[in-house]
């Protein structure tokens, strides 16, 4: 596997690199935020860990620059904030999973794999499709009745998790778990906003609905009945 670590703590970088290097991964260390972005754009990795607070660019404003620019890479990013306004702030901004300072390294490998493996799963069904909308794995586009539909990153994870569970309820907690990879404070409302989100891009335009919500439990997604 190859992953780039972005992290200007040096014992942090040397830490990791190590630990990876180990367990049989190939690892290309930067130390800045715009050398992260550079790399990303312009090389191809399995992943993507990366410091939230680093010089030259830090690591939100790198993940944000990257899926503005369609790259799709599984981010994870370590940080030393571990409020929960900061983690929803980071995921939603476009990081794929969250791991606060100081860590265990199994934990942290244990993530990586992970990411790399729901991007395998991805890639075992070339397209979902629930009624009339179609969801590409490969190139991760949404098409209903033709339209080309324009998902952000946590929207399309949202999305492909209800399609492969169409008919299905899926619970809250399932989505925050398989979406946000991370158990959440009870109070959080991420899984009500990004839904909100989908609906208006996946239903409100057209006549049928397909995301519906099952009271007490969560969601489920099918065509008309």
């Amino acid at each position: 596997m190859k992953i780039l670590l972005a992290e200007d703590d040096p014992k942090v970088a040397e830490f990791v690199t190590s630990g990876l290097e180990e367990n049989g991964h190939s690892v290309d260390h930067v130390s800045d935020g715009r050398d992260a972005l550079s790399y990303c754009m312009y090389n191809d990795c399995d992943v993507a860990v990366l410091d939230r607070m680093m010089p030259g660019m830090e690591g939100l404003s790198v993940v944000k620059a990257l899926r503005a620019a369609g790259k799709s890479v599984p981010v994870l990013m370590l940080t030393a904030l571990g409020d929960v306004d900061s983690r929803v702030e980071g995921l939603e901004g476009g990081a794929d999973d969250y791991l606060t300072k100081p860590f265990h390294f199994s934990e942290l490998l244990a993530r990586i794999v992970s990411l790399t493996r729901r991007k395998t799963e991805t890639a075992d069904v070339p397209e979902l499709k629930v009624h009339d909308l179609t969801l590409d794995l490969l190139s991760r586009t949404a098409r209903r009745q033709g339209q080309v539909i324009e998902l952000q990153s946590k929207e399309f994870a949202l999305l492909e998790i209800l399609m492969r569970n169409a008919g299905r309820v899926v619970t809250r907690t399932m989505l925050l778990e398989r979406v946000w990879n991370f158990n959440f404070e009870p109070n959080t409302t991420v899984v009500e906003t990004h839904i909100s989100r989908l609906r208006s891009k996946i239903d409100k335009p057209f006549e049928v609905p397909l995301i519906h919500t099952i009271r007490n439990m969560g969601y489920t997604m099918h065509g008309p009945r």
